[in-house]
């Protein structure tokens, strides 16, 4: 495991020389130490990127070319899948099976992006139909420059690709900060991207915690373009740091995702979406479909079977065969989830769960935990735990169901789950959200775009709508000069 900063094609001790621990959050000890960049260390990289795309190879190869490297850092991330995924689980506590899944899917994303570099040139400009002789005119796509890439905790490696990868595709050169909580398998790119045969300074990596790190490359006036994941508040600072510059930006940012069922759903199919929107990935996920909302005469039925079903939910060390829920990421984070579930006590009815499974005090667990008959004013209703807490509502119409579905100030994603297509594709239309699934929760294409509505952020990612984060339009338009003007000189 690396425990140096990767800057201009090297691996280097930070500025300062200081490190921090890593937790694993198993059994709360320390199991690396990684350096804690500053803003000198930021400044480094960022002014490497910007030699690396004013002046470098890398913005000026051909889109077949970039494709090569892009395609050679899928491959080794596909050949180490079992080593970097068992980092995944030290580091975030995810079960083994989760990490895996992780991993496939970061060397896909690169293979994706790759395909998408390789038909760039024929696809960088675009004719414009003009409504005037003698004119002709084209849009010429072109990489926006130096992104600075903050990533989230919960996905070490692939949220890290899905900005890497597309930015690296259209030609910009990239500075990232992962998560001071999980940083171990982001410093790996460095090298990996250097085996590739990736030019120095085009990638640089930078561990650190936000307000030494994160905020100096936020408001580095060298940086083109900011992609960030995570918190609304933190996406917020961001973007206010950002308008001082005028910083191209996309975010993505929180969720309180509700999943509609109804009636004429099979209950084990309800059961099945139910668990694995909120309970994957310990409901450490943005788009979590943690407010649940049932048809009222299908209630007690369903729920009947979803808390028999949930307390045999395996919870453990993420490496133990058979384990289905590991330890939240961190002890801060266990606490805030914890805090979370005391208030949910005094504002819904704690049907199952709400406290760390007996035997596994020594790490950051908790119970699969649900709530029920839970108000709308709520804050558990509301607000984003961002753990395994559901809320559950019943409804009566598929009106009410809309209402209160929409009724939030995030619109990350929705789901629907019903044997009437017609009504569950009238609720999807009907959604105020970014990314809406029927009958079904949670699972991500590395084709199809993601992103929220309001709160929820700005942009979208993966598919062609992620390239598109960190590339330019710009016109270019021809007079022929064989014809006269006329607006000075005459004949």
């Amino acid at each position: 495991m690396r425990d140096q900063i990767y800057i201009d094609g090297r691996y280097v001790a930070s500025a300062s020389g200081e490190m921090f621990d890593v937790i694993d959050p198993s059994n709360r000890e320390v199991f690396h130490r990684v350096p804690a960049g500053n803003a000198e260390d930021i400044d480094r990289a960022v002014r490497a990127a910007r030699r690396a795309f004013d002046a470098g190879p890398w913005p000026r190869m051909s889109g077949v070319e970039r494709a090569a490297v892009l395609r050679k850092m899928g491959d080794e991330i596909a050949a180490r899948i079992s080593e970097i995924a068992r980092i995944e689980v030290q580091d975030n506590g995810k079960p083994l099976p989760e990490a895996v899944w992780d991993i496939e899917d970061t060397a896909g994303v690169f293979h994706y992006y790759a395909d998408l570099a390789e038909r760039f040139d024929q696809e960088a400009e675009q004719k414009v139909e003009l409504g005037m002789e003698g004119f002709s005119s084209k849009a010429v796509k072109e990489p926006v420059g130096v992104a600075g890439a903050i990533i989230p905790w919960n996905f070490p490696l692939l949220m890290a690709a899905w900005k890497v990868a597309p930015a690296l595709a259209a030609g910009c050169t990239v500075v990232l900060k992962p998560s001071e909580l999980t940083p171990v398998s982001a410093l790996e790119l460095g090298g990996i991207a250097e085996r590739a045969g990736l030019p120095a300074g085009c990638l640089n990596i930078i561990t650190g915690f936000g307000s030494d790190a994160g905020a100096p490359l936020t408001e580095h006036p060298l940086v083109d373009k900011l992609a960030f994941t995570g918190s609304v508040p933190t996406g917020s600072r961001i973007m206010a740091m950002a308008a001082k510059d005028i910083k191209t930006l996309s975010l993505e940012l929180g969720g309180k995702s509700p999943l509609v069922i109804f009636a004429d759903t099979p209950i084990e199919d309800a059961v099945e979406w139910i668990l694995f929107g909120i309970f994957w990935n310990q409901g450490e996920v943005c788009s979590a479909t943690s407010r649940v909302l049932i048809e009222e005469r299908a209630f007690e039925a369903l729920m009947e079977r979803l808390v028999a079903e949930a307390q045999k939910i395996r919870i453990g060390h993420g490496l133990e065969d058979g384990v289905l829920l590991g330890p939240l990421v961190s002890p801060v984070q266990h606490e805030k989830v914890l805090n979370w579930i005391e208030t949910g006590k005094k504002e819904a009815r704690l049907v199952t769960g709400g406290g760390v499974p007996p035997g596994l005090e020594g790490g950051c667990y908790v119970e699969p935990t649900i709530f029920a008959d839970v108000p709308e004013e709520a804050t558990i209703w509301t607000e984003e735990i961002f753990g395994p807490v559901v809320c559950v509502k019943t409804f009566r119409t598929e009106e009410e169901a809309i209402r209160l579905a929409n009724n939030t100030r995030f619109g990350l994603a929705a789901a629907v789950m019903s044997d009437d297509l017609d009504r569950a594709n009238r609720v999807a239309r009907a959604f105020r959200a970014g990314i809406v699934w029927i009958n079904c929760s949670q699972p991500t294409f590395t084709e199809a775009p993601w992103g929220g509505y309001k709160q929820s952020g700005l942009g979208r990612e993966l598919g062609e709508w992620g390239l598109n984060n960190y590339l330019e339009v710009k016109q270019v338009t021809t007079w022929d000069r064989h014809r006269p003007w006329g607006w000075y000189l005459k004949e």
